[in-house]
């Protein structure tokens, strides 16, 4: 077993192990629609043995950044169609990740809409609008009665992700948006069945996980978890509620048979992933390359010593999209260029060279 062999994750057949990581890359305009750009764009990376795409909304309120895309729209849903299609002329397959910005945005970003979280704390920081950076507002938390909303939207994503022709999802749960923000003691402190206890910070998560595996199937349906990330207020400083808080929510997805679980860490190789690993029981992404980014040789060391079962790749496919030829063969990398990540246009998206034009 190595990077470059093939792998199933549930329904999803993978050429090899490399997987782009869900990158956001703000170039869906201010309709959310994946255009030209980002169908080329996904279109180039296709030789990975999975695109995970870059985190969607999943409703109007739930849009985190400026230029993010959705799946909400009938315009967004069609899309979506051209990336699949694009990706699948070139042999390749895709998920997209459903995201729930929760109290990661602003109503000058979401189109003047509510911010909803678990509790009405805002984060300490400050927020990229149109209008220039402003602060984060107090969310509003969510009612009892409210969060089936929540839970219905993210399953009619997930099943027009379906329609669109994408080959699965990818539910967000990590990197401090709303479903994290329910597994953090530091930005949930309600009272109630969603609230307290490991088993009620899970609940959500769980009731979003499983209702989108009866929609579109569990094969089809991954989870991104980022214990001790510590990313937009966030926080999980205690080693013994993050091992019980997510070795709970692993147990309760186990029997559901998920594509796959995964996991942002710094240590993928440490006790704690690998014992979240083992209690999932199924196949795993790890995902190291947050703070720094994940080589070649550590990719090819994960799987090699049975660490992981694929690897996300983020920074090195942005700037390489022909990364899989380049990593089998030993060839060199194309340099990232972050001062583009972020802008608007082609340059820094989809004008890396190839190998062959190098």
């Amino acid at each position: 077993m190595d990077l470059f062999t093939p792998v199933a994750l549930g329904d999803l057949e993978l050429a090899n192990r490399i997987v782009m990581a869900p990158l956001t890359r703000l170039r869906g305009g201010s309709a959310g629609v994946p255009g030209d750009l980002i169908v080329e764009h996904y279109r180039q990376r296709a030789s990975v043995g999975l695109i995970i795409g870059e985190g969607t909304y999943v409703n109007f309120e739930s849009q985190a950044f400026v230029g993010q895309p959705g799946i909400v729209t009938d315009e967004q849903v069609a899309g979506w169609r051209r990336v699949a299609e694009a990706v699948h002329d070139r042999g390749g397959r895709i998920v997209v990740q459903l995201m729930h910005g929760g109290r990661v945005t602003h109503p000058a970003v979401n189109g003047g809409r509510r911010v909803v979280a678990p509790s009405a704390l805002a984060i300490d920081g400050q927020v990229h609008t149109e209008q220039g950076k402003q602060p984060y507002p107090v969310p509003h938390a969510l009612t009892t009665d409210e969060i089936p909303s929540v839970v219905d939207d993210f399953v009619a994503s997930a099943r027009r992700a379906i329609d669109a022709g994408l080959d699965g999802v990818e539910v967000h749960s990590a990197n401090g948006y709303l479903l994290h923000e329910f597994l953090s003691p530091a930005s949930n402190v309600r009272a109630d069945q969603y609230g307290g206890s490991v088993e009620n910070r899970i609940r959500l998560v769980v009731e979003v996980v499983t209702a989108v595996s009866d929609a579109v199937g569990a094969g089809r349906v991954g989870l991104r978890i980022s214990p001790e990330h510590n990313i937009q207020d966030a926080v999980e400083t205690d080693r013994d509620d993050v091992h019980a808080v997510y070795g709970a929510l692993v147990d309760a997805l186990q029997p559901l048979g998920l594509a796959y679980l995964s996991v942002l860490h710094k240590e993928p190789t440490g006790d704690l992933v690998q014992e979240l690993r083992n209690r999932f029981g199924g196949k795993v992404i790890a995902n190291s390359g947050f703070g720094s980014p994940t080589t070649r040789d550590e990719a090819v060391q994960l799987i090699e010593d049975s660490h992981a079962d694929a690897v996300a790749v983020g920074r090195a496919v942005l700037a390489n999209p022909d990364l899989a030829e380049r990593w089998r063969d030993g060839q060199p990398e194309n340099p990232p260029r972050p001062e583009l990540f972020y802008a608007s246009g082609a340059e820094g998206y989809t004008d890396y060279p190839f190998l062959q034009t190098v």
